[in-house]
């Protein structure tokens, strides 16, 4: 099995891209099998890689490559979370992607269309930059034809109230590409974009309690590390500031999810992110959004119909990401695949 890692600028961990063709395609099947290539990555010095992509050029005559996210849960090597999807390792399947020779030579201009498996949205990659073994992407989140901004809040609702063991919350549930908690910093005590960005384990487990009140309120396992939380302030003009807890720590800059989520949530009436965005002077559709690694900017493509304002996109520019290393071969996981399909691959 031939297996590349590659990373993109502000993600939490690299990503390992394998050939969606040589997996089984059932859960059931395919735990074991991932199993197995945990067990190599930890062996082989990659046991910082909890991200995996399964790809493969598509059959569908619309899209260019179909993508499956799995992300693994660092408390045991055979945990996964099949849910969601995951921005930064699309674009390490990008980059990949031509290495592999399952699609032609990138340059500037050309669009690489994605479906995910995970939850059918579609990702469109246009390449501004292209290097040998990588390249800078603007990423567009595109959404299906007259899907209101509305429709992006899980609940219907522009905030819910949400109760923790040591609080009650004013959040806003928003899905666009993954499921995202937004709540107030202020309402965690936090009052500047330094409190923001140093914040420490006692507001990180609040985060978690949280995340977790949300996942009881929309009825899904709280063991899942989806819907995602952040929490937003507005400290600079015209910016949203933002930090967010991944797997297992705090993000070193926001998902590229995320930020859709939030540029999203800031163009939609009464949401956290909007009231925050209009306290800062800031005007839609393009919103800028400080991390702790560095300025994000995200724009919500909006068009007035007879049904209201509709969504048609989110899109944000100048994503990096690099192959690490590759190819690599994962002779032993190879004995953990199904006895019939490892046939078949010999």
């Amino acid at each position: 099995m031939i297996a590349y890692i590659a990373k993109a600028d502000g993600a939490p961990c690299p990503t390992l891209v394998l050939d969606a063709a040589e997996l089984p395609s059932a859960e059931s099947e395919l735990r074991p099998v991932l199993t197995g290539v945990r067990r190599w990555l930890e062996a082989d010095g990659h046991g910082d890689v909890l991200k995996i992509a399964l790809v493969a050029p598509s059959p569908h005559p619309l899209f260019d490559l179909d993508y499956r996210f799995v992300q693994c849960l660092p408390d045991r090597l055979d945990a996964f979370d099949f849910q969601g999807s995951c921005g930064h390792s699309i674009l390490s399947c990008l980059v990949v992607a031509h290495a592999r020779h399952w699609t032609p030579r990138p340059a500037p201009g050309d669009r690489v269309r994605l479906r995910i498996l995970n939850n059918g949205d579609q990702v469109v990659c246009e390449v501004d930059e292209s290097w040998r073994h990588g390249g800078s992407f603007t990423v567009y989140f595109v959404q299906p034809p007259g899907k209101s901004i509305t429709q992006a809040l899980m609940t219907g609702n522009p905030v819910d109230r949400l109760s923790t063991p040591t609080g009650s919350y004013e959040v806003s549930l928003v899905s666009l590409g993954n499921p995202y908690v937004f709540v107030d910093a202020r309402e965690l005590g936090i009052t500047s974009r330094h409190e923001l960005f140093e914040a420490g384990d006692d507001v990180f487990d609040e985060m978690l309690s949280i995340r977790r009140s949300t996942s009881a309120l929309l009825g899904v396992p709280d063991t899942s590390v989806f819907p995602k939380v952040a929490m937003v302030g507005g400290y600079t003009p015209g910016r949203l500031s933002a930090r967010a807890i991944t797997v297992p720590r705090w993000h070193p800059t926001l998902a590229l999810t995320g930020i859709t989520c939030l540029a999203a949530a800031a163009t939609a009436a009464g949401t956290v992110p909007a009231r925050l965005f209009e306290e800062t002077g800031g005007q839609p559709p393009q919103v800028e959004i400080e991390t702790p690694g560095g300025l994000a900017v995200a724009t919500s493509t909006i068009e007035d119909s007879a049904r209201g304002r509709v969504l048609e996109w989110v899109s944000v520019s100048r994503k990096e990401a690099r192959i690490r290393s590759g190819p690599l071969e994962i002779a032993p996981a190879m004995t953990m695949l199904p006895r019939r399909l490892n046939s078949a691959l010999h």
